[in-house]
């Protein structure tokens, strides 16, 4: 799923491997047309262009959390991306004429594979604990850490900056 690409180097020990210093739990798992790595989209711009809606799925202890979360229009979801690799601590993407450190990177090959989509609310039931979404650009069946609203007012950064793409 990840095959190895120059100038990548890994970690002395891998994430998967070690101890574990948190007790994180699923809330529950992303239903989408996605199966295969190659057809997944890489970014939520390319899974709304592909206009492919998904439904989040909570568990039913958690579906009471879903309570106020009807009048937000968009949502931060939190996935755990158990398909990636831990080790990779330099990676050299197919774009970048150059290898990148991780946390320069939006991959999903990380110490802590953790993805941050922000998807629009279609429809919630909350009796089912379904979330339909406009997009999202996750595999079936890749499970869910948290749910947060999106608030424009502070998650809006009309300032931010990012370095250019363009190779110099």
């Amino acid at each position: 799923m990840f095959e190895p690409r120059t100038d990548e180097r890994t970690l002395a020990d891998d994430p998967a491997r070690m101890e574990p210093d948190g007790h994180v739990v699923f809330i529950g798992r992303i239903a989408s047309p996605w199966t295969e790595r190659a057809d997944c989209p890489k970014n939520m711009r390319q899974a709304r262009e592909r206009n492919a809606t998904a439904t989040l799925v909570l568990d039913p202890a958690y579906r009471e959390g879903l309570a106020g979360l009807e009048g937000y229009s968009h949502v931060h979801i939190l996935t755990w991306l158990h398909h990636a690799p831990r080790n990779l601590i330099v990676q050299k993407p197919r774009h970048a004429p150059d290898a990148k450190g991780v946390f320069a990177l939006r991959s999903p090959a990380r110490p802590n594979p953790i993805g941050l989509h922000t998807a629009r609310i279609v429809h919630i039931d909350a009796g089912t604990g379904t979330v339909e979404l406009d997009a999202i650009d996750a595999l079936d069946g890749t499970p869910v850490l948290d749910i947060k609203p999106y608030f424009p007012s502070v998650d809006a950064i009309a300032e931010a900056a990012i370095p250019s793409r363009d190779p110099a």
